[in-house]
């Protein structure tokens, strides 16, 4: 295929509402990490102690950055209603005085799990290809402009799907973790939802072209790019020599 005809024409108008969302979940349903079989390994019970251990330690690194893009985000966002609406996602991941928020969930996650609050903390056990994935899509929000910043956030219509099926499979298939720290997946099953009807609303409502339509769709590829690179460099494990 040609440059030419891979782009659409100077005059295509915007696609339709319902095939622009067809077009959004479609990255999703071919792309989004509930595929990764890494994650197929983990929800059919294959994945050692080991090998989960280290998946939540450093998906940790993921956790605690989502307040710091959604902070970014909030900061190239020139519509106060949208911030309104937006800062939630910080306050559910941070939490407030007297209110647990994701991160501390997350914590608690991994020791259920046998990983130490401290090494989770000072990320001992990160690896180099998850950080660098994660810093990849905190510098997009950065320098991106909002919506696309937004659009990449839609992974979450696909979220509830694989936090279902991840805690079935963990209560199933690894009973030496701990239910209790299970919690923030039962979170996430009320909040990805909303977060995530709020977000595809806006990035709906604001892609009013067929170039914005298209940068939207490329923003949720690149963030479905970032979990699957998460995983990869989770699945080939530590480097020689680093310490466990």
């Amino acid at each position: 295929m040609t440059a030419a005809t891979s782009r659409p024409a100077p005059d295509a108008g915007p696609w339709s509402r319902d095939d622009f969302v067809r077009r959004l979940r479609t990255v999703l349903e071919r792309r989004y990490h509930h595929l990764h079989p890494f994650n197929r390994r983990m929800h059919a019970g294959e994945l050692s102690r080991a090998e989960l251990e280290l998946w939540v330690a450093n998906r940790f690194y993921y956790q605690v950055n989502i307040p710091i893009k959604d902070a970014l985000i909030l900061s190239n966002c020139p519509e106060p209603d949208v911030r309104r609406n937006w800062i939630q996602r910080i306050i559910d991941h941070d939490g407030r005085d007297g209110e647990e928020g994701g991160i501390e969930a997350w914590v608690r996650l991994g020791e259920a799990m046998g990983v130490s609050r401290d090494d989770l903390l000072t990320h001992r056990r990160l690896l180099p290809g998850v950080r660098f994935a994660v810093d990849a899509y905190v510098n997009f929000c950065r320098t991106r402009p909002w919506l696309e910043a937004v659009a990449a956030s839609l992974t979450e219509l696909f979220a509830p799907l694989i936090v279902k099926e991840r805690l079935a499979a963990i209560l199933s298939h690894y009973p030496w973790v701990d239910p209790d720290g299970l919690q923030y997946f039962k979170n996430r099953l009320s909040q990805a939802p909303r977060d995530a009807e709020h977000a595809l609303g806006l990035v709906i409502e604001r892609s009013r072209t067929r170039a914005e339509q298209q940068r939207a769709v490329a923003a949720l590829e690149f963030k479905c790019d970032v979990l699957w690179c998460l995983l990869d460099a989770v699945a080939r494990g530590p480097l020689p020599g680093a310490t466990p």
